[in-house]
């Protein structure tokens, strides 16, 4: 299911550019050099993806605690269902959620750092511009999570993160490079396809947690039973 996670990256960057695109637009420039100024921006990029990285190892364990405790095919039902439930219900009640109010309090201390490293015109302060903008609240990102969480295992979560990362790369890089260069309708109607690709994704994370032995798409996952004398596979 790696390959989602570079899919959710890929076409939610176009989402991103609303969101973060002012923060690529707004990193110091090194007008001594071209070299340094593409450097900054890729390390900008792979900073985010590190974070993510960092995010899909701490929700890896909960996945994989979960799976030890034999609720791996529902962990993946669940986080489908969630997949469903964000591309569904409008953005306004998610607003309302009380727990999301202490990240507005981590939002606001994030954008204090942005612009202490912002007055730094220094290749590593643009990576760490990166590192920080992985934290910043998203929806896509809690579906990567969602996605992270289901892998059952820290260090699948990690790299399926990392890949999310790398997915938002190309449009994000190009971003930055080139200004915000994607029109408007463009923008408009890749942000249409969005939804229906979270759909189809929720969908197949319900699908792979219901153990139907479909390849690829729900395959038979092998169980454990620990007994006195041996451990029996079935």
């Amino acid at each position: 299911m790696v390959w989602s996670a570079f899919l959710i990256g890929l076409f939610g960057s176009f989402h991103c550019i609303g969101m973060c695109g002012p923060i690529a637009l707004a990193l110091p420039v090194q007008k001594d050099s071209r070299v340094k100024l593409i450097i900054g921006r890729i390390l900008y990029n792979v900073g985010r993806a590190i974070t993510y990285g960092i995010i899909g190892i701490l929700f890896g364990l909960i996945g994989q605690s979960l799976s030890l405790a034999g609720f791996q095919q529902s962990v993946s039902i669940v986080a489908g269902v969630l997949i469903l439930l964000m591309v569904i219900l409008p953005s306004k009640y998610s607003q309302k959620f009380y727990l999301l109010k202490p990240a507005y309090g981590f939002t606001n201390f994030l954008k204090r750092k942005f612009g202490v490293l912002l007055k730094q015109k220094s290749v590593m302060s643009v990576f760490l511009i990166g590192i920080l903008n992985g934290f910043l609240p998203c929806g896509l990102v809690y579906i990567a999570v969602a996605g992270a969480i289901a892998t059952g295992n820290y260090l699948e979560g990690a790299i399926y993160m990392f890949v999310f990362g790398l997915g938002t790369l190309p449009i994000m890089l190009a971003v930055s490079l080139a200004g915000n260069f994607i029109s408007h309708n463009v923008r408009r109607r890749v942000n249409k396809m969005i939804p229906a690709f979270l759909v189809v994704l929720g969908i197949l994370f319900i699908l792979r947690g219901m153990n139907l032995g479909i390849p690829y798409v729900s395959p038979k996952i092998q169980q454990t039973e620990i007994t006195d004398d041996s451990v029996i596979c079935h």
